[in-house]
């Protein structure tokens, strides 16, 4: 999806986060593809560390092809 938000914003200046919201959330694709955009203003607790564990927990599937960059997570089963 990153592509296509490229794509999207190619050329424009983006002077806030507004802006980059609002250019991401109107991205779309001939196929369909839309995209869902908001700034999450949550406040996040710094350094918590995600354990070896917890990480084998999530259902990461990695593409034969550069898999370390061309994955999907599904939800847990």
């Amino acid at each position: 999806m990153f592509c296509y938000i490229s794509k999207n914003w190619r050329g424009r200046p983006l002077i806030s986060i507004e802006t980059v919201i609002n250019l991401i959330a109107n991205t779309t694709t001939k196929q369909g593809l839309e995209i869902v955009c908001v700034l999450d203003e949550n406040t996040y607790e710094r350094g918590i560390e995600v354990t070896k564990e917890e990480l084998d927990l999530v259902n990461i599937n990695r593409d034969e092809f550069h898999g370390e960059w061309n994955y999907f997570i599904s939800p847990q089963e």
